[in-house]
């Protein structure tokens, strides 16, 4: 079963994660007669997590009408991030062939290659399910979308092998890497060899750039991360519609090349990369008033509007 954080009533509360309701943790632990321990986050609650045990034994005992008694309808709570406060929240760049191609750029082959990784401060750019995605008046005409698989890391590995680097899930996210495709500080400045980097560095830092949610599905559940579709949509219009099939570098590759020069704690994000159909290769960028729809499946959809 997929989990969330969700505020109701002023307080805050893990819960199970249903399309339509949310089912709060405590209540249907108590439903099915099982004394529960408070986690400080999923990730305890997750694969790898002390708590976890918890959360299989009340999956063998709960049914559709505990769910029935206990479940709130999304219209009456928020949805929150479903980790907050990652000690590190990575990205990847350039991790879909079609996605590189599709910029005027070339794939290379992943024997030639290595994964692009950059970070976003988590504080100020994770965004709820449901909260605005902000365009920065300080560059407001190309704010772009990017759909990724986020995966979250559930045990401390340092210098994992690949085909051990799964074991070290804790589960899958929705994230959405906003970006500013046309940062450019000091417009009267002098030209240095690495402006351009930073500049496109930099536009991935606004805030609320990078909404995640709404829910964490357990790795436990996923047989292969490589299978899962995606799809992401702007006012009703699909924009990108792909698998993460097409990923250069997969989730197991990434996690031991990272691993090999930075140790991963637990509630450590990896967001994966997009594929094609970003907006710049269309000339449609992201304006207040829009809707932005990010879908992986067997997570879930994560929806947030666009204000200036």
């Amino acid at each position: 079963m997929r989990l969330c954080r969700f505020e109701y009533q002023e307080n805050i509360h893990i819960g199970f994660y249903g399309d339509g309701k949310v089912y709060p943790l405590e209540q249907v632990a108590a439903e099915v007669g099982i004394e529960t321990l408070e986690a400080k986050s999923l990730v305890e609650l997750l694969p790898g997590g002390e708590h976890h045990r918890l959360v299989l034994d009340i999956e063998t005992k709960v049914d559709d009408s505990i769910l029935s008694k206990t479940g709130l309808s999304h219209a009456d709570v928020r949805l929150l991030v479903p980790i907050p406060n990652p000690s590190k929240l990575m990205l990847l760049a350039g991790n879909y062939s079609k996605h590189i191609e599709e910029g005027g750029g070339r794939s290379e082959e992943r024997a030639k290659t290595f994964p692009y990784v950059f970070m976003k401060p988590p504080s100020t750019t994770l965004t709820h399910p449901g909260d605005p995605i902000r365009i920065p008046a300080c560059s407001p005409d190309q704010i772009d979308w990017e759909l990724e698989l986020g995966v979250v890391i559930g045990r401390r590995c340092s210098q994992v092998n690949e085909e051990d680097a799964l074991n070290y899930v804790a589960g899958y996210t929705v994230i959405n890497d906003i970006s500013d495709r046309a940062f450019h500080p000091n417009p009267n400045r002098s030209e240095r060899p690495k402006d351009n980097f930073f500049d496109w560095l930099h536009g991935k830092w606004h805030d609320t750039f990078c909404p995640m949610g709404p829910c964490i599905l357990p790795a436990s559940e996923v047989d292969d991360p490589q299978q899962f579709q995606m799809q992401l949509k702007v006012n009703d219009q699909i924009e990108q519609d792909a698998s993460t099939a097409e990923m250069v570098f997969p989730v197991a590759a990434i996690i031991s090349f990272i691993s090999s020069f930075v140790s991963l704690e637990p509630g450590d994000i990896i967001s994966t990369g997009t594929p094609a159909g970003v907006g710049k290769a269309k000339g449609r960028f992201l304006r207040n008033g829009d809707v932005v729809e990010a879908t992986i499946e067997k997570i879930g959809k994560l929806v947030n509007p666009v204000t200036s």
